[in-house]
């Protein structure tokens, strides 16, 4: 299920994080994640299964290009492979598009990602090394609204 974020899940997106770390994250980016939920809860979305958190996802519009955008996008690792990815992407993708603001999508993920939202049509617009952390790659995509 996919619901909106609220305070209480907030301890059980951590633990899903850290899962996360090191592979998809750098430990440092956990202040960031916590500075992202203080600041854009009502764009957060909490994906649970068997009333367990599962993961998360955030969308935003940035208005200085026109852009939706989805971020801070991770699955706890026992549920890889079930489509929750998928269902993430399209639902925020759904969300975004109804905005007559958006013009563009953009995501900025590392090189673990970016072929997972290939399947979505995004292409690479830019790669910088070592952006997130010691050898996780800024892999920046963007597909456009059709």
């Amino acid at each position: 299920m996919i619901r909106p974020y609220q305070p209480s899940d907030k301890s059980g997106l951590l633990k899903v994080f850290y899962l996360n770390t090191p592979k998809y994250f750098d430990k440092s980016e956990v202040d960031d994640f916590e500075e992202y939920l203080e600041h854009n809860a009502d764009s957060y979305l909490t994906i649970e299964m068997n009333n367990s958190i599962v993961g998360g996802t955030g969308y935003y519009i940035n208005e200085n290009d026109n852009s939706g955008r989805i971020t801070w996008i991770f699955f706890d690792p026992n549920f890889s492979g079930q489509g929750l990815g998928k269902q993430s992407v399209e639902y925020c993708l759904n969300l975004l598009g109804k905005d007559e603001r958006v013009e563009i999508f953009i995501v900025t993920n590392s090189q673990l990602a970016y072929k997972f939202f290939e399947k979505f049509d995004y292409r690479i617009i830019r790669i910088e090394k070592n952006y997130w952390g010691d050898g996780l790659d800024l892999y920046e995509m963007e597909k456009s609204k059709e």
